[in-house]
């Protein structure tokens, strides 16, 4: 069984990621995305597992000090943190996994495993980022604009990835997203595993 392989995907708020890598997983069985561990309370409607592993600041600690995360995070008084046991299994078994995950996860992630792939999605413009933003709803201006300077920091790291997708039409997007995995599956060292069978019965002398 070959390998599976790891992907980032980063963006800055407002970028369509979320979206689009839930669009992605739907319709693929041989990715999954990762579920991070976290410290922070759980919301209403979520559970435990399946949008994070809950833990408290202690557990958390715990696994920091033996190692136990690929890339961690502290964002306001809450951890976040994913599992490098759980990505290294999921990959061992033939699966591809997704991390959601900032410029910054992804610069610790590719320092330990320097194969990742790393996606950036793009808004198609400031406009359109600032409109996706501002609809929302939920927030007041002076928050939007903190986002949107931060954002424009974010999409200045899409330098460090190797593929980039500008998100203007969803479906086209979306196709692009999928296209990519489809041609790293295709990679000869990858095949080579999945196909070794065949490709000794191809070659054996008559």
């Amino acid at each position: 069984m070959s390998k599976g392989t790891l992907y980032t995907v980063s963006a800055p708020s407002g970028a369509g990621k979320t979206s689009l890598v839930k669009a992605l997983i739907e319709n693929d069985s041989q990715v999954t995305v990762s579920v991070s561990h976290t410290t922070r309370p759980m919301r209403p409607g979520e559970t435990d597992g399946i949008n994070y592993h809950f833990v408290s600041r202690d557990e958390f600690v715990e696994m920091l000090g033996r190692a136990a995360f690929l890339e961690h995070a502290q964002v306001f008084e809450n951890f976040y943190g994913t599992s490098k046991a759980w990505v290294e299994e999921t990959l061992a078994s033939g699966r591809d996994v997704i991390l959601e995950i900032d410029w910054q996860g992804a610069a610790q992630v590719r320092k330990q495993i320097p194969e990742t792939v790393g996606i950036f999605i793009l808004p198609p413009s400031q406009q359109a980022l600032q409109e996706r933003l501002t609809g929302r709803g939920q927030d007041a201006q002076s928050v939007i604009d903190k986002r949107m300077a931060q954002a424009i920091n974010e999409m200045s790291h899409y330098v460090e990835t190797d593929y980039l997708i500008i998100n203007d039409d969803f479906t086209a997007a979306l196709t692009e997203l999928r296209a990519i995995l489809v041609a790293e599956r295709q990679r000869l060292a990858r095949q080579q595993v999945e196909h070794a069978a065949l490709l000794q019965s191809l070659l054996r002398k008559q």
